[in-house]
């Protein structure tokens, strides 16, 4: 027997299901929204879908301003197979053992290297890699539409791995603009263009997977992508959806030399300054503040009694700018330019991108009140030095006393002698390092020379406990040692408590 079916429903078979309706008054409302919303994702989705469909007018646009660069220098005997066929290669191998057979091994020969670039101006100037064209006899530059020029270089800086060329041609020449690389976004399209594996002319898409990375160098400011970048991309554009350049591709994070998604480009905010310095002056010309600097710390601000670990701590003040202006050891700078200092990476970038000669104010916090300096900056200098300390009257028999995790002994002229320090050379001497105390754990070793504590000038133990008694009364945690090794200093905090 088959019941009949309530009023109120309505079966419709489907293969072996059924569907079943409400028939309400909240039938109709419910249809209506169910397809307004079915309209609303497949034109969202056709509308993304359009959006990433394709590069291709963007590639076309950009594509005579991207060139490759192969490079040649004379390389003294045979050191591989490179310039015959790229590194990895499976013919590498072929090619080596080939060379040893033909007896090629001790001649001095042509080594070649490929690498990308783009034209930044219609009179030929053109932006790559320092690492691409150094220590290049001859540098060919290869355009999109299948001509080839020389190129020589016009400047070049290590700190960013940026170089200027230029190329002379009768015609005028296909170029791109930089675009400002600080209003990128993480998640925003990028696409890469540039010679992977000597493939030439070569696109990539991928978009913005991080801001602001730093590598190893002082001036770092890298955009990650994981817009595929290979060996050979070196130098190419990174390229944001107007067809600007916000990036030089630059260096890639990989266990086996190949593209895993991890790409970094020098963003172009960096790179245009130093194009700027190399196009008229044929180098940089960064300003330079005159002093060692570290990050504070928590136990750093606590020992100096600052509220936030913030801002640069001057280890020392070698002759130059900052101590014509009266800056000091133990200084904490928290302002420069009426910017404020977050930390001694932002404050290197920032004197470095200040002009030579301009005259700034720097506020420093200074035994807890702030001090305003006026401050004209020099030319940043390869190497500064550490000014002279005055001598030690006396060579008394050296002592040693056990503070705070520490064996330490006044200098003598045996112990200089012992540490190859000067005889300028002034403080405690580190003789030994307890290697559970905290001391040990933020480095100290024995040969360093403690030279202030508190911001005080210790010369003998008396010293060093007047400071730590002074600083328990002021209810401090830790005390703020001056430490040089090698003649090169640093603050280190050590903890008071429960230290006698």
């Amino acid at each position: 027997m088959v019941s009949a079916a309530s009023p109120k429903t309505k079966e419709f078979p489907l293969n072996t299901q059924a569907i079943t309706l409400e028939r309400d008054r909240t039938t109709p409302l419910r249809l209506f929204w169910l397809a307004s919303l079915s309209i609303f994702l497949i034109l969202a989705g056709s509308l993304s879908a359009s959006a990433r469909e394709s590069f291709a007018d963007l590639a076309d646009k950009v594509s005579p301003a991207v060139v490759n660069i192969t490079t040649s220098t004379t390389v003294p005997g045979r050191t591989g197979p490179q310039g015959i066929v790229p590194p990895g290669s499976p013919f590498e191998d072929f090619f080596r053992e080939f060379q040893d057979r033909g007896g090629q091994g001790d001649r001095p020969r042509r080594s070649s290297a490929l690498g990308s670039g783009f034209v930044i101006s219609e009179d030929g100037y053109v932006v790559t890699n320092n690492h691409v064209i150094e220590g290049a006899d001859e540098i060919l530059v290869e355009f999109f539409e299948g001509f080839e020029l020389p190129a020589e270089i016009i400047g070049t800086d290590p700190n960013t791995d940026i170089a200027l060329l230029k190329v002379e041609s009768e015609e005028p020449l296909g170029f791109v603009s930089f675009g400002d690389s600080d209003t990128a976004r993480v998640g925003d399209w990028v696409m890469a263009m540039g010679n992977p594996l000597g493939q030439g002319f070569s696109v990539s898409a991928g978009i913005v997977s991080a801001r602001n990375r730093a590598l190893s160098g002082t001036y770092d400011d890298y955009i990650q992508t994981d817009a595929a970048i290979n060996r050979g991309n070196s130098g190419g554009p990174l390229f944001n959806m107007d067809g600007d350049v916000i990036g030089v591709n630059t260096a890639i994070l990989s266990p086996n030399g190949g593209s895993i998604g991890i790409g970094f480009s020098m963003a172009s905010n960096v790179v245009t300054r130093v194009v700027d310095q190399l196009k008229e002056f044929g180098e940089t010309r960064r300003g330079w503040l005159g002093v060692r600097i570290q990050d504070v710390t928590d136990d750093v601000a606590d020992a100096l009694g600052l509220a936030s670990a913030k801002g640069a701590l001057v280890s020392d003040v070698p002759e130059g700018p900052a101590m014509e202006a009266g800056m000091e050891a133990g200084d904490v700078i928290v302002s420069f330019d009426g910017v404020e200092v977050e930390d001694t990476r932002s404050l290197v970038r920032q004197v470095g991108n200040t002009a030579v000669g301009k005259s700034v104010r720097v506020v420093v916090n200074r035994d807890g009140e702030t001090k305003t300096l006026l401050v004209t900056l020099g030319r940043r200098e390869e190497a500064e030095a550490v000014p002279a300390a005055q001598r030690l009257d006396g060579d008394e028999t050296p002592s040693s006393k056990d503070v705070l995790g520490l064996t330490l002994s006044p200098l003598n002229a045996e112990i200089r002698e012992q540490l190859e320090l000067p005889d300028s050379a002034k403080g405690l001497a580190v003789m030994d390092v307890d290697q559970s105390s905290e001391a040990f754990e933020k480095g100290m070793r024995a040969g360093d020379v403690i030279t202030e504590a508190g911001q005080a000038q210790v010369l003998a133990f008396g010293d060093l406990e007047d400071r730590i008694d002074e600083a328990r009364e002021a209810g401090r945690k830790s005390i703020l040692l001056l430490v040089r090794r090698g003649g090169d200093p640093r603050f280190v905090a050590l903890s008071i408590e429960n230290n006698d």
